[in-house]
């Protein structure tokens, strides 16, 4: 005579374990066609972490990962995220064999809390620190958001032979405020209420953000990715409020007009058309006009966190520039 409740359990896990595994194949991430086979190593060493002290004093955390003698590329996230914000495009391009660094701005993720030097020449100080750390030559440096500010101030400064190309994503240059001389731009009220949101309730002001502006999911119809959501939140209550605060001064109130005309490598910038948080028209066109060697590739319909929305897009984009 057989045990029905033994039976009914292991059928309830049977069930349970073939649920799982079609919810894994569903959901499998976008660059699972890449690395469907176990990612091969690339030897001893080639995948690390660390921090890098800056002249301040501060500490910048950074990941490390691929062979040492490949081409770098370098990931500078947005705001208030870290260095995981990357983690697709990391995987993506390290089973490619590229070197791929990311790190954490001061005051984000685990990098120092910093009190001061929340401003873009600080973050591309910071980020001119890493590079010598590390000694990367002919690095190809990647920006988000904040992230495509920091790449083309460091970018517009950098050392000979440091760089070899750039691309921005979604970024904020040439500049976000409207003013006179940018009558296309976000008010000032804008960011003054992103500042009273941090300062008044961070959390609940980093729970809002994703779940509606930054990944397009207040548009109706939009497939929301809780994971996601709570992803961001993550990434952003691990930095500090005070570099929080001041970031926002520093991506929406940087003018990068001479940066980007004094850049003189190859720079990719890439948008979509549909993008809450970094508008358009007042950024990629404006920003690809006044580079030397700019690229512009519009993406219709997409939101600003297109790298993680959309990586079976972006991904391929990005591999294509880089070979060219």
């Amino acid at each position: 005579m057989t045990n029905p409740s033994t039976d009914d359990g292991a059928s309830r896990r049977d069930v349970l374990t073939a649920g799982l595994g079609l919810a894994a194949f569903a959901f499998a991430p976008p660059f699972a066609a890449a690395t469907a086979a176990p990612l091969s190593s690339h030897g001893a060493m080639t995948m690390s972490s660390g921090y890098v002290t800056t002249k301040d004093g501060v500490q910048i955390y950074y990941k490390d990962w691929g062979p040492k003698t490949a081409q770098p590329i370098v990931f500078h996230h947005g705001w208030p995220l870290s260095a995981d914000d990357w983690d697709n495009q990391m995987m993506f391009f390290y089973a490619k064999g590229y070197r791929v660094i990311a790190h954490d701005r001061r005051g984000h993720g685990r990098s120092t809390q910093t009190d001061d030097g929340n401003e873009m020449d600080t973050y591309a100080a910071d980020v001119a620190a890493l590079t010598d750390h590390l000694d990367l030559k002919n690095a190809i440096h990647v920006g988000h958001s904040t992230g495509g500010g920091e790449v083309i101030h460091y970018v517009a400064r950098a050392k000979p032979g440091r760089v070899a190309k750039a691309v921005l994503i979604g970024a904020v240059p040439p500049i976000m405020v409207k003013s006179d001389k940018n009558p296309g731009g976000l008010p000032l009220e804008v960011f003054d209420g992103f500042r009273a949101a941090t300062a008044a309730n961070r959390a609940q002001f980093f729970f809002d953000v994703p779940a509606g502006p930054f990944y397009g999911y207040n548009r109706p119809g939009a497939k929301v990715d809780q994971g996601v959501i709570w992803n961001w939140w993550r990434q952003g209550m691990a930095g500090g409020i005070k570099a929080h605060y001041d970031c926002i001064k520093a991506f929406s109130e940087t003018d990068f007009t001479e940066d980007l005309k004094k850049v003189d490598v190859p720079v990719l910038v890439m948008h979509g058309d549909d993008d809450q948080i970094v508008p358009y028209a007042d950024s990629a066109p404006l920003s690809a006009k006044l580079l030397k060697k700019g690229e512009l590739k519009t993406y219709k319909g997409l939101p600003h966190g297109l790298c993680t929305t959309h990586p079976e897009i972006v991904n391929p984009d990005l591999l294509a520039f880089f070979k060219a």
